[in-house]
C-alpha cells in the first residue's frame, strides 16, 4: 500500500469515526475495519459514475451491514454522488441524508435500504438474478449492453441470520456468476468475540450450498491481496464468488478487536489516539488535499464506462432498433392501460377461488408485460402463481421468468425487493397466507422503499380447514394492515380480484393480494368503485340504512344473504364491501360518509381474521363477528359454523344491537 493509499483508506476510517463522535451515536467498528476492502473495490473494480448514480449498467454496491453506514457514506462524499461534509457532520440527525442506515431513495448512491442484517445478500441475490435475465433477453454477439456485478459487503451478523443461508443457497442453486460477497469477518459482534455462539467453517459452508470461494484474505492491509481476489471472483462466470478477508474491528483505535468499537462512538480520548495511530494530523472534517484529489481524479475518470456504454448502446440501436425501444421500455417500467383492458374483466359466472381468480388474471397481465417475473416459495400449484408459456429460470434458462424460491420465504421477499431496485422488471412473489409472518421484515421493507412488489398470499383464513390451526391465519391480516405504505386487498369475488392485480401492479407501493383457498360466488361488484377501497356493494330499501353490514373476502357473501335476512325481521342493511382498508381511508372525506354515514351508529363487521382492523369503522356501538381465537381441524364449512360465520349469528349479532 502506497503512502497515499495509506492516507485515502484512512481518511475512511477517520472521517466515519469523527461523524460518528459527533453524533453521539453509530457504529465505528466496522467502518474502520473494513475501510480497505471499500477503497480497493471502489478504486479499481467497482465501475459506476457519481455523476449518473441510475446509470443502468452499473456495477452495484449493496452493504448488507447497514450498521455500518458511515463506510458508505463516506465513499459517496469522497466520489462525489452529493453527500457533503456538513451531511456528514448531521449524521444520524433529524432531516439529514445520512441515516443510521443506508436508505433507498433518501440518499443518492444508495442501492437498496437493507436494514436488518443479512437482508442486504438476498437483495443482491436480486440484483443478479435481474442481470442475468436482462443481458440473457438483449444482448447480442459484440453488443453486451447488460454487463456489470453486483458486490455486496457482509459481516459475522449477517452470516448468523437465516435468511443469508436461504439467499445464498438459492445463488449457488442459479449459479449466479456476477455476484461477488465480501465476508468482513472481524469475529466480534454486540456480545462480545463470535466462539461463543458461531464457530461455523462459513467457506465450507458456501461451497456446499455451490459457490466459488476465493483464498482467504489474511491481512486486510494487503490492497494487492483483496484485488487479486476480486480479480479471481470475476473470472469465475458460472458460480457466486465469497471473499473472507480476516479484518479488525475499531483498527487503529485502543478498543480494536473488541466489542467496545461496534455499536458505540470510540469516545474523544479513543479518537484522539485512533488519529494519532494512523498518522491523522487534520482537523475534524477536513481532509488532506491529496487524499481529496485522488479520489476526485478516480471520480472523474468513472464517467468513461458510462460514456463507452452509451457509444456501444448507440450502435446497438442502429443495429437492433426494435431490441434498444423494448429495453428502454423495460427500464422505464411502461406498462399498457390494464384498467381499461376488456379481457381483465371477463368474470365467470360460476363461483370460484379468489386464488384461481388471481391465477387468470396474472396470466391475462403478463400476456402483455413482458417484464413481469415471480413465482413461489414452492407452493406454484396452490398459489395459481405460474406464468403458463413464461418458462422457468435456472442455470439453463436465463430468459424464463417464473422463478422457483424454494421454501425460503424470507429470502424469496428480500430477493424481489433486490429485483426491483436493479430496475427493469415488475414482480410478484406467492406462498400461503400463514407464511406471510416468515417474510414480515422484507415485506416492510418493501414498504419502506415504496417499492410496488406484489405479494399473492393465498389460503387466507379458517377456510385452509383440515390443516388445522398452525396453517390458518387469524391475526396475519391485521399485522400487514399495521405496515405504513402497504396496501392488502381482501377481494370477494373475480372482479374485486382483477382490481387489485390492476392497482397493485400500477401502484407506487406495494400490495398483498389475501385470496381464498375455497369457491366464492360471484358478486354484482363494481370494477370502479372497487378501485376506491371499499363501496356500497348492496344498497338499503331506505335512503337511510338501519346498519350497515361490513365485510371483506369470503364474508362479503355472509354479508349479502344476512342482509336479506335481517330485511325478513324487519331491519334495512347497507352491505359494504371493503377489499382495501388502506385505498378506502385515501379517498376523500365525502366519499367515505357517503359510504359509511357517520349518523348510522349500528354497525356490524364480518371477517375471518381478527377484529383489531374494524374497529375505527364499527365504533363504540358496533359489533363484530370476527376471529379473535385461534382455529381448528376441520372441513372448511364446518368450521365456520363452528366460529359464528352463519346468516343466523349474524342476525342474532346485529338484532342485539337494537
Amino acid at each position: 500500500m502506497t503512502t497515499l493509499q495509506t492516507k485515502a483508506v484512512n481518511a475512511i476510517r477517520v472521517l466515519s469515526a469523527e461523524a460518528i463522535e459527533k453524533a453521539k451515536s453509530g457504529h465505528p467498528g466496522l467502518p474502520m475495519g473494513a475501510a480497505s476492502i471499500a477503497y480497493e473495490l471502489w478504486t479499481k473494480h467497482l465501475r459506476h459514475n457519481p455523476k449518473n448514480a441510475s446509470w443502468a449498467d452499473r456495477d452495484r454496491f449493496v452493504l448488507s451491514a447497514g450498521h455500518g453506514s458511515m463506510l458508505l457514506y463516506s465513499l459517496l462524499h469522497f466520489f462525489g454522488y452529493g453527500v457533503e461534509m456538513s451531511d456528514i457532520e448531521n449524521f444520524r440527525q433529524l432531516g439529514s441524508i445520512t441515516p443510521g442506515h443506508p436508505e433507498y431513495g433518501h440518499t443518492v448512491g444508495v442501492e437498496t435500504t437493507t436494514g436488518p442484517l443479512g437482508q442486504g445478500i438476498a437483495n443482491a441475490v436480486g440484483m443478479a438474478f435481474a442481470e442475468s435475465v436482462l443481458a440473457a433477453t438483449f444482448n447480442k454477439p459484440g453488443f453486451p449492453i447488460v454487463d456489470h456485478y453486483t458486490y455486496c459487503l457482509a459481516g459475522d451478523g449477517c452470516m448468523q441470520e437465516g435468511i443469508s443461508m436461504e439467499a445464498a443457497s438459492l445463488a449457488g442453486a442459479w449459479g449466479l456468476g456476477k455476484l461477488i460477497l465480501f465476508y468482513d469477518s472481524n469475529d466480534i459482534t454486540i456480545e462480545g468475540n463470535i466462539g461463543i455462539t458461531f464457530r461455523d467453517d462459513v467457506a465450507a459452508r458456501f461451497r456446499a450450498q455451490g459457490w466459488h470461494v476465493a483464498p482467504t484474505v489474511e491481512d486486510f492491509e494487503d490492497l494487492d491481496a483483496i484485488d487479486a481476489a476480486i480479480a479471481e471472483a470475476k473470472s469465475v462466470t458460472d458460480k457466486p464468488s465469497l471473499i473472507i478477508v480476516k479484518t479488525v474491528i475499531g483498527y487503529g483505535s485502543d478498543k480494536a478487536g473488541s466489542a467496545d468499537s461496534h455499536g458505540a462512538p470510540l469516545g474523544e480520548s479513543s479518537l484522539a489516539g485512533a488519529k494519532k495511530a494512523l498518522g491523522w494530523e487534520s482537523e475534524p472534517f477536513t481532509v488532506p488535499d491529496d487524499v481529496r484529489r485522488h479520489y476526485q481524479e478516480i471520480a472523474a475518470g468513472c464517467a468513461a464506462y458510462e460514456n463507452e456504454w452509451n457509444d456501444l448502446f448507440a450502435r446497438y440501436r442502429a443495429a437492433y432498433p426494435d431490441d434498444a425501444a423494448e429495453f428502454e421500455r423495460w427500464l422505464k417500467n411502461e406498462l399498457p392501460d390494464l384498467r381499461h383492458m376488456d379481457e381483465l374483466w371477463q368474470v365467470p359466472e360460476k363461483p370460484e377461488a379468489t386464488r384461481s381468480a388471481s391465477g387468470t388474471v396474472l396470466n391475462k397481465i403478463a400476456s402483455v408485460v413482458p417484464n413481469l417475473v415471480g413465482g413461489s416459495a414452492d407452493l406454484g400449484p396452490s398459489n395459481k402463481s405460474e406464468m403458463k408459456g413464461k418458462g422457468d429460470y435456472g442455470v439453463d434458462n436465463r430468459t424464463g421468468h417464473n422463478l422457483h424460491f424454494g421454501i425460503r420465504e424470507h429470502a424469496m421477499a428480500a430477493i424481489a425487493n433486490g429485483i426491483y431496485v436493479h430496475g427493469g422488471f415488475n414482480v410478484y412473489t406467492a406462498t400461503f397466507f400463514v407464511f406471510s409472518d416468515y417474510m414480515k421484515n422484507a415485506m416492510r421493507m418493501s414498504a419502506l422503499m415504496s417499492l410496488p412488489v406484489t405479494y399473492i398470499l393465498t389460503h387466507d383464513s379458517i377456510g385452509v380447514g383440515e390443516d388445522g390451526p398452525t396453517h390458518q391465519p387469524v391475526e396475519h391480516i391485521v399485522g400487514l394492515r399495521s405496515i405504513p405504505n402497504m396496501k392488502v386487498w381482501r377481494p370477494c369475488d373475480s372482479t374485486e380480484t382483477a382490481t387489485a392485480w390492476v392497482d397493485a401492479i400500477t401502484g407506487h407501493s406495494p400490495s398483498c393480494l389475501v385470496l381464498s383457498r375455497q369457491n366464492l360466488p360471484q358478486q354484482k361488484s363494481d370494477r370502479e368503485k372497487a378501485f376506491r377501497g371499499g363501496y356500497i356493494l348492496s344498497e338499503s330499501v331506505k335512503a337511510t340504512p338501519d346498519v350497515l353490514l361490513m365485510a371483506s373476502g369470503s364474508e362479503v357473501d355472509l354479508a349479502m344473504r344476512s342482509q336479506a335476512a335481517l330485511l325478513a325481521e324487519g331491519i334495512d342493511a347497507r352491505v359494504v364491501s371493503m377489499p382495501c382498508m388502506e385505498v378506502f381511508d385515501a379517498q376523500d372525506a365525502a366519499y367515505r360518509e357517503s359510504v359509511l354515514p357517520s349518523n348510522v351508529r349500528k354497525r356490524a363487521a364480518i371477517e375471518a381474521a381478527s377484529s383489531m382492523s374494524w374497529m375505527k369503522y364499527v365504533g363504540l356501538d358496533g359489533t363484530t363477528i370476527t376471529m379473535d381465537s385461534f382455529g381448528a381441524s376441520a372441513p372448511a364449512d364446518v368450521l365456520f359454523r363452528q366460529f359464528g360465520f352463519t346468516v343466523e349469528n349474524v342476525v342474532r349479532k346485529v338484532k342485539d344491537l337494537f
